[in-house]
Parts: structure tokens; sequence; C-alpha cells
């Protein structure tokens, strides 16, 4: 007689989902937010300092998509990024709020 799926196999394909969303279109916001924050907050000229965050937040959204997947669990990559993101807006919103660069 076939069984169908358990409880633990739910909970592992739902863990699996929260760490792609993790991974793709959060660890994309999480890298638009710092390029955004970078920018503002780097040295240099405009065009240097947003020349420079772009290539630093390739970085970390390649890293938010792999501890997406090396976190204890998808709540965690979740939540984790979520925070890093939250930060970074901070960053950018308090930077704009004080007219212009830092």
């Amino acid at each position: 007689m076939m069984k169908g799926p358990d409880i633990g196999h739910w909970k592992r394909r739902g863990d699996m989902v929260l760490r792609v969303l993790a991974a793709i279109p959060l660890g994309y916001g999480v890298g638009s937010l710092w390029a955004m924050a970078l920018a503002r907050i780097l040295p240099g000229d405009r065009a240097q300092a947003t020349i420079a965050a772009t290539l630093i937040a390739f970085v970390i959204c390649a890293v938010a998509a792999m501890w997406a997947f090396a976190a204890r669990s998808g709540w965690r990559a979740v939540w984790s990024l979520l925070l890093l993101g939250g930060i970074a807006g901070a960053i950018a919103w308090i930077s704009i709020e004080m007219g212009g660069r830092i």
C-alpha cells in the first residue's frame, strides 16, 4: 500500500521555498539597498562611489544567496536578510533626510 507524503516532507519543502525566496528576490533587494546606501557613504565623486557601490552590491547579492542556503532554517535566512536590508535602507534614508551624501 502506498503512503502519502508525511509532515516532515512538507516541512522540508516549505523550508526550501523560504530559502529560494530569501536567495533570489530578497537577496536582490538586499544588494540593491546596500548599493544605494554605499553610493551615499563611500568617498570620492558621485560616479566613482556609485560604480564602487554597484560592484560591492554584486558581491553582497551573491553572499546573500549563499547565506540563504547555509542558514540553519529558511526563517532564519529570511529574517537575517530582512534585517540587513533594513539597516541599508535606514542608512540610505538617513542620508537622504540629511540632504544628500554623508
